[in-house]
């Protein structure tokens, strides 16, 4: 007989993993103590090394399905050989320095709640019903351990039917930290559009907002991470209506369905997606379309975005609505970060929305709903938030201290603990005041959560990104150390630290914008790198950007640009383009590029689909970010063969004449389907005979791929299995958004790895002041 101590680290807190320990040792006959700690979970048992072994063993193969192991330490203690307890116990957690535990995300509600919601005496109908399964998490925690009085539930005192579950080891209610029910937790308080409370019992709330939604009511409702947006579905004045308040012409709105066979019949769902949909994160999963819900909802879009119910009263509103399916938007104004306060939401939607749904929790981290799709079989996270943050992801360098800033537009950060990188939620466009409070806001909750302070940072090397400016002011008044990384270095080493690549890699990043080292817009490049080191090899032809980030705004501008060589005259453009966009307006386009004039150069590959989408009349001006490259892939069949001829003067990256033959066949009358599937197809035999050259040359045979583009859905399934059928390693990001949301992720990786050795005796790229 000895004592052993078991220390487990990992996603083992806010999962019901003590209870289980607790268990599994009862079970095992042993005799000690499990308590939380900050730094993972710690165990204490008297009995054999054996026995020891076969909890350990146990813990591996029958944890908590959320839960995840990272490793178990067992440790004789043989000073304390014997505990001289007669049962197992779970004890109060300690605070351990500046070690910290993995922070569980929030957890859609599970299948047994919603049974015990219609059957338990004391939280019949109660909708902020949860266990150690299921319920808020990251939203909630305020502080390690994850014990409630490091919660926002702190505030509710437990009934006694609740404290005893909270203390039976065999309810599934075992140490679950927002135990409540109706008579001691949160509860929904409903008002009209001018504020006046409505009603605060639950089933008559639920039996007004039913009806409220059939007549084409708008509904702000306080969630698990802020505020949503909701209307019927179905109810095409009430989703105009939506799009005037959110300021939102053309940008489609995400359905929540609450009926297998209204999914089944509007959607297509393969396994992998079906997997996805209902999995425990429940993300939005940009589907592909089987029939039409209604246009007001994504217009001419092929795909529709869908989520399931997380929350019981998402479950008990669309039970009841005829329709069985809402549009959820984030409750925010334009342009701003979601509300999760109740003075702000009575402040931006008291007026506009006819109910507001408030609930007496307060959210102390706000976070979105994640937005992801299946590429390749595999998930592919868009927008990282609810569901996913905070997960880290394991560095193969110390990462300690350091902070990542992020890009601009999709801004995140990432901050580093031991040799995990922990990225934060989606902040929003950086440039935007109210986002830049959010991320403050965010931060401080980190530095706070995981004991986090900075001793190193990483930026993007653009001057004027939001994100910079805030690195290089926490630097100076720090007084600690900046590291400029370039935009698609980082955007490449995101990739490698998710599949924990450690070779040099072939990197195709295809994206809009990246601050390059010769001063110019970079956004379409082959380059060879690793995790302290880049090379430019190969890129897209620079194109001038008429009116600068105008173009970006007009991708009609770069229809001029790609056809118009500077100096030349009578340049022939499609009629139907003239007629759309004016000869003056072409002609002043074509005279900024004569005299370069606000005409900065560009590589970026999200320009060519701008370009190839104004051209084919499919966007002329983007309503919100990447209009036209989105609304290109919609229109474009994945299903067709068809594609332009590649001769050895056209298989580089000047894709002007690709350009010119899409303008002679449009103008021939051949559809814009036809020719948005030839773009995609021509464009991928190119990047695949340059991938293919380059490889052979720099004898490398894996390929990462990252940016903004490759979240075109057609480009990656045709790609990856192009490269894959030349034997060569791909790899495109998951976990992981290959947008700049990632960008965080490389920085804080190529700033350990910088970090790591000795640059003195290595040229790199980068070296620290």
């Amino acid at each position: 007989m000895g004592c052993y101590n078991i220390h487990v680290k990992g996603l083992v807190q806010g999962v019901g993993f003590r209870p289980f320990v607790y268990r599994t040792a009862r079970d095992l006959q042993l005799t000690g103590t499990v308590y939380n700690a900050t730094d993972g979970v710690y165990i204490s048992v008297s009995g054999t090394k054996q026995q020891a072994e076969e909890l350990a063993t146990r813990l591996l193969k029958e944890k908590p399905s959320v839960a995840e192991i990272e490793d178990i330490d067992i440790i004789e203690n043989k000073e304390d050989a014997y505990l001289g307890l007669e049962g197992f116990y779970i004890v109060k957690s300690l605070s351990r320095e500046q070690s910290v535990t993995r922070i569980s995300p929030d957890i859609a509600i599970c299948e047994d709640c919603i049974k015990d919601a219609d059957r338990q005496p004391h939280r019949l109908h109660y909708p902020f019903i949860n266990c150690t399964h299921c319920g808020p998490r990251f939203s909630i925690i305020q502080g390690l351990p994850y014990d409630r009085p490091n919660t926002t539930m702190s505030e509710f005192r437990m009934c006694e039917v609740c404290a005893k579950e909270y203390k039976h080891e065999n309810d599934r209610r075992f140490h679950a930290q927002p135990v409540a029910c109706n008579h001691c937790g949160p509860k929904y308080t409903l008002y009209d559009i001018a504020g006046n409370i409505t009603a605060t019992e639950y089933d008559n709330i639920i039996s007004l907002l039913v009806k409220g939604l059939s007549k084409g009511n708008i509904i702000a409702l306080k969630g698990i991470g802020g505020y949503s947006i909701i209307c019927d579905a179905l109810h095409k004045k009430a989703i105009v209506k939506l799009r005037k308040l959110k300021n939102r012409p053309r940008k489609p709105f995400i359905v929540m369905i609450g009926d297998d066979s209204i999914l089944e019949k509007f959607v297509w769902v393969n396994k992998e997606e079906q997997s996805l949909l209902k999995s425990w994160r429940r993300p939005i999963v940009l589907l592909s379309e089987k029939k039409k819900l209604t246009t007001e909802i994504n217009g001419t879009y092929s795909t529709l975005g869908v989520m399931l119910p997380y929350m019981l009263i998402h479950y008990d509103l669309l039970s009841k609505l005829p329709s069985r399916a809402i549009v959820v938007t984030s409750g925010n104004l334009y342009g701003e970060p979601i509300v999760k306060d109740n003075d702000k939401a009575f402040s931006d939607f008291i007026g506009k929305c006819d109910f507001i749904l408030d609930h007496n929790r307060k959210i102390f981290n706000r976070s979105d709903d994640s937005v992801t799709h299946v590429i390749d079989g595999m998930p592919r996270i868009i927008r990282r938030a609810r569901g996913y943050t905070p997960e880290p992801l394991e560095n193969i360098n110390e990462t300690e201290g350091i902070l990542a800033t992020g890009a601009e537009q999709i801004g995140a950060f990432a901050i580093g603990k031991g040799k995990e990188i922990i990225l934060s939620q989606y902040l929003g466009d950086q440039k935007r005041i109210a986002n830049r409070d959010f991320r403050d806001e965010a931060f401080s909750h980190f530095q706070q959560l995981f004991k986090f302070s900075p001793r190193c940072i990483a930026a993007d090397m653009h001057p004027d990104y939001a994100s910079t400016q805030w690195a290089e002011n926490m630097a100076s008044q720090m007084n600690i150390p900046i590291i400029k990384i370039q935009h698609h270095h980082a955007h490449a080493v995101s990739v490698m630290v998710e599949y924990r690549l450690k070779n040099p890699v072939l990197s195709v990043c295809l994206d809009g914008t990246g601050y390059g080292d010769d001063g110019c817009v970079w956004g379409g490049e082959i380059m060879k790198c690793d995790r302290i080191s880049y090379e430019r090899l190969s890129h897209f032809s620079y194109l001038p950007l008429p009116g600068g980030d105008a173009a970006i705004r007009e991708p009609w501008r770069m229809v001029v640009s790609m056809l118009h060589i500077p100096g030349e005259k009578g340049t022939c453009y499609p009629e139907k383009f003239v007629r759309r966009i004016g000869r003056d307006r072409i002609a002043f386009m074509e005279n900024m590029i004569d005299h370069n004039v606000n005409c900065p150069l560009s590589s970026g590959a999200g320009r060519l689909f701008d370009a190839v989408s104004s051209l084919l009349g499919i966007c002329d001006m983007n309503s919100y970010s990447s209009e036209a490259a989105i609304s290109l892939e919609q229109v474009a069949d994945a299903n067709c063969n068809a594609s332009y001829h590649i001769d050895n003067t056209e298989s580089g990256f000047d894709f002007r004449w690709l350009i010119k033959r899409l303008c002679e066949d449009y103008e021939k009358g051949i559809s814009e389907k036809m020719l948005a599937s030839m773009f995609h197809n021509t464009l991928t035999k190119v990047l695949n005979i340059n991938i293919l050259r380059i490889s052979q040359k720099e004898n490398i045979s894996t390929v990462v791929l990252s940016g903004g583009v490759f979240q075109n859905k057609i480009l990656c399934d045709l790609l990856l299995k192009k490269i894959k059928n030349c034997n060569i390693k791909v790899y495109l990001p998951s976990s992981v958004p290959c947008n700049d949301a990632g960008i965080p992720v490389g920085q804080l990786a190529i700033a350990s790895a910088v970090n790591n050795t000795n640059f003195n005796k290595l040229c790199t790229n980068y070296l620290l002041p």
